[in-house]
C-alpha cells in the first residue's frame, strides 16, 4: 500500500500509543500479586510528579533493573523474583508486584520483602490500599471443596463476596477487610484452561475495584463536614430569610450579612469542587469494572456488586447528597440575595425621590426668595442712581426751571425701568452659561 502522502497530526502517534501503553498483566496461576496505592495527603492532582518517578528508580536501583524513560508515567519490568507494574495517576501512584506462588502461606505477605522498610518510609504519601491477590487453578468440581477449606480462614464471612466471572472461567473472592498486616485480601481460583490473559484482565479488575472504591471513600469524610456546615448555613439562611419576610432588620444590615454567608457558601464550594467531582469518576469507574467481570452468584453467596450496593453505595450517595445539598443552598442565598438587593435598590430609590421632591421644594422657596432679592435690589438700585442722575442733571434742571422735586420724579420711572431691564439681563446670561456648562 502507497504512503499516505498527507502529514501526520503532531500527536497522533502518541496519542495512539497511550491507548497500548498499559497493557494487562499475563499471569500463569499459581501465582500472586502484591499491591501498593500511594496518596499524597493535600493537593495530590497537583503534586510534583518527578518525586514519583525518583522514589521508583530508587526502588529499581536497589535491584539493578533497568530505568524507566524521562517523563514516563507508567513502567512494567522484572524486580528481583517479581515483575513490577508502576503507574501514574491524577492523584496516586501505583506499585504492583507479580510473581510465581511460593511455598509461604497464603496472603504471607513475603512478596513485599521486595520493597524495604527505609524505602516506604520515604515515599512521597500515605498507602490508599494495600492487596494481596492470591490466584489459584482450581477445576470447576473442585471449587466448592477448595471454598470450603480455604475461605473460612482467609476472609469475614460476613462481609465475603463470591462469584464467578468472565463467563465462570474464574471464581474472584473477597472480604474488603484489612487484615492484621494492613492489607486487602482477594482470591482467584482460575479454571485450568483459561488463558494467563484472561486471568491477568481479572485480576487487574478486581485491582482497580479495590483502588476506586477506596479513592472514592475519601470523598466520605469531606462530604459529612460539608453537611454539617451546609446544615448550619441553612438554618441560618432561613433565619435571615424569616427577617426578610417580617422587615424586622434593616435591609442593608441583612444584606451584608447574606453576602457574607454567600461568600462562604461559594468558598465551600471551590474548596470540594475537585474532591466532588473525582469521587464521581471513581464511583463510575468501580461501577464499570464490576460490570466488566460479568459476575455469576454461585448457590447463595454475595455478589461483589451486591457487597458494593449494600456497602459502598450508600457513601455514595451521603457524598452526592452532600453535594446536591451545597448546590441548593448557593442557588438559595444567591436568589436571597437577589431580592433583598432589590428591597434595597427600590428603598433607595424612593428616599432619592423624597430627596428630590425636598430639592424641588428648596429650589422654589429659593427663586421666591431671589425674586424678593432682585424686587429689592431693583428698589435700592434705583433709588441710587435716581440721586445720582439728579445730582447729574440738576444744571439742566436750572436751566429749564425745574425743581430738584420735579426732576426726580421724571427720573424715576425711567431709571427704575432701566434698572431692572439690567438685572433681568444679567440673570438671563448667567442662568444660559450655567445651562450651557451643565
Amino acid at each position: 500500500m502507497a504512503q499516505n502522502p498527507l502529514p501526520d497530526h503532531p500527536m497522533r502517534y502518541a496519542l495512539a500509543n497511550e491507548l497500548h501503553a498499559r497493557p494487562f498483566p499475563v499471569l500463569d496461576p499459581p501465582c500472586r500479586a502484591m499491591y501498593l496505592a500511594i496518596k499524597k495527603l493535600e493537593n495530590a492532582a497537583e503534586r510534583d510528579r518527578s518525586e514519583d518517578r525518583a522514589h521508583l528508580i530508587a526502588l529499581l536501583d536497589r535491584h539493578g533493573a533497568p530505568h524507566p524513560p524521562p517523563g514516563a508515567d507508567h513502567y512494567f519490568g522484572r524486580l528481583g523474583r517479581g515483575t513490577l507494574k508502576w503507574e501514574q495517576h491524577t492523584e496516586f501512584v501505583t506499585y504492583t508486584l507479580f510473581a510465581p506462588e511460593q511455598q509461604a502461606d497464603a496472603f504471607a505477605g513475603e512478596l513485599f520483602n521486595l520493597f524495604p522498610r527505609d524505602w516506604l518510609s520515604e515515599a512521597p504519601g500515605k498507602v490508599v490500599t494495600s492487596c494481596i491477590v492470591e490466584v489459584m487453578s482450581v477445576a470447576p468440581e473442585d471449587r466448592e471443596k477448595t471454598m470450603a477449606r480455604y475461605f473460612p480462614s482467609w476472609f469475614v464471612p460476613e462481609s465475603l463476596s463470591v462469584s464467578a466471572v468472565a463467563d465462570s472461567s474464574a471464581v474472584v473472592a473477597g472480604d474488603f477487610q484489612i487484615d492484621e498486616h494492613g492489607h486487602t485480601r482477594f482470591a482467584v481460583l482460575a479454571r485450568p484452561d483459561t488463558t494467563p490473559t484472561r486471568v491477568g484482565r481479572v485480576v487487574q479488575r478486581v485491582l482497580e475495584i479495590e483502588t476506586y472504591k477506596s479513592m472514592a471513600m475519601l470523598t466520605l469524610p469531606r462530604a459529612r463536614a460539608v453537611s454539617a456546615t451546609v446544615a448550619r448555613l441553612d438554618r441560618e439562611l432561613s433565619d435571615l430569610a424569616t427577617g426578610m419576610a417580617e422587615e424586622s432588620e434593616q435591609a442593608t444590615e441583612v444584606l451584608h450579612r447574606l453576602l457574607a454567608m454567600t461568600a462562604e457558601i461559594e468558598a465551600l464550594s471551590s474548596a470540594t469542587a475537585f474532591r466532588f467531582g473525582a469521587y464521581e469518576a471513581y464511583e463510575a469507574i468501580v461501577n464499570q469494572r464490576i460490570g466488566a467481570l460479568r459476575e455469576e452468584r454461585i448457590a447463595d453467596r454475595q455478589l461483589m456488586g451486591e457487597f458494593m450496593m449494600r456497602r459502598f453505595d450508600p457513601a455514595m450517595r451521603t457524598c452526592r447528597s452532600a453535594k446536591g445539598r451545597l448546590a441548593e443552598l448557593s442557588g438559595r442565598a444567591e436568589r436571597a440575595a437577589n431580592l433583598l438587593r432589590t428591597r434595597v435598590d427600590v428603598a433607595n430609590q424612593a428616599q432619592n425621590v423624597e430627596v428630590l421632591r425636598k430639592m424641588d421644594r428648596r429650589a422654589a422657596l429659593q427663586l421666591r426668595l431671589q425674586e424678593t432679592v432682585e424686587g429689592l435690589s431693583v428698589v435700592a438700585i434705583s433709588y441710587y442712581a435716581v440721586n445720582l442722575a439728579a445730582g447729574l442733571l440738576s444744571p439742566v434742571g436750572h436751566a429749564l426751571h425745574l425743581e430738584k422735586s420735579d426732576l426726580v420724579a421724571i427720573l424715576t420711572l425711567p431709571v427704575i425701568a432701566g434698572v431692572w431691564f439690567m438685572v433681568r439681563r444679567i440673570r438671563n446670561r448667567v442662568a444660559s452659561g450655567h445651562d450651557e456648562h451643565g
